[in-house]
């Protein structure tokens, strides 16, 4: 059993029982969650400990949290544990994602429905051959939300990875033949988006039995790039996070009934 500096005080994260509310908001980058607490009611800074930042306020008069985890599954698996230790059950990754098949355009939104295990994280919980799903009830709410607010976004398969640059310069890898090859084979069964996070915490929330979701802004396409089609860069996170936001507010309501 690993011993605490503080009792009850969970070991990364900082926070303890009570610091943060059910329904947690996660995002990548610590900058990005007091831009996400603005959007809860009374929104206080209850802990930043590494990569890890927390905030907790309100929505819908029910507990609610942001709290940062960092790049890739080994952080944000940390992360997923320890909230649910201090009483969580019920997560949204909100980030961002590269655009894969030709139909997913910069600034639109992708809903993850599963996602592809290329990462190491998920395989220290679980064998290969379980899938990584996201939970139906945070899809169906974030697939609301999207068609509520009019934002032009996309539900499917997305594809977690390790190296960032392995995805953007794999001609450049030893492992070149491998990069390459799948990321043809992640194409042609048509996969949404690139990520890093999602398959760790969808198979984590499976094993810790909680709810799971994610949503992500496009910041580009590569695939459109190639085919010389349009494809500026865009990097404002807010329609992902307005999403989530609204996706948790119909969680509170259906939960409460």
């Amino acid at each position: 059993m690993m011993k605490y500096a503080e009792e009850g005080l969970q070991y990364h994260i900082g926070v303890r029982k009570g610091d943060v509310g059910k329904y947690v908001i996660l995002p990548g980058d610590p900058k990005r969650c007091e831009k996400i607490a603005k959007h809860f009611e009374n929104p206080q800074l209850v802990a930043d400990s590494r990569e890890y930042v927390t905030y907790t306020g309100y929505l819908e008069g029910e507990k609610v949290s942001v709290t940062s985890t960092g790049i890739g599954g080994p952080s944000a698996s940390i992360a997923m544990e320890e909230l649910v230790k201090a009483g969580a059950d019920t997560f949204i990754r909100v980030g961002t994602c590269g655009g894969m098949d030709l139909e997913v355009k910069s600034g639109d939104l992708v809903i993850a429905s599963g996602a592809i295990r290329m990462e190491g994280t998920s395989r220290e919980y679980a064998p290969i051959e379980f899938p990584a799903v996201a939970d139906i009830q945070v899809v169906n709410a974030l697939m609301g939300a999207a068609k509520k607010l009019d934002f032009s976004n996309h539900v499917g398969v997305v594809q977690c990875k390790d190296s960032f640059y392995g995805q953007h310069e794999p001609d450049k890898m030893p492992v070149n033949y491998e990069l390459m090859n799948k990321w043809n084979a992640w194409l042609r069964l048509g996969c949404k988006a690139s990520e890093m996070e999602s398959a760790a915490l969808f198979i984590v929330a499976s094993y810790l039995r909680v709810r799971m979701g994610s949503v992500f802004l496009v910041v580009a396409n590569q695939e459109r790039e190639k085919e010389g089609l349009e494809n500026p860069v865009v990097h404002d996170t807010e329609k992902a996070i307005v999403a989530a936001v609204e996706a948790i507010r119909t969680l509170i309501k259906q939960d409460k009934e």
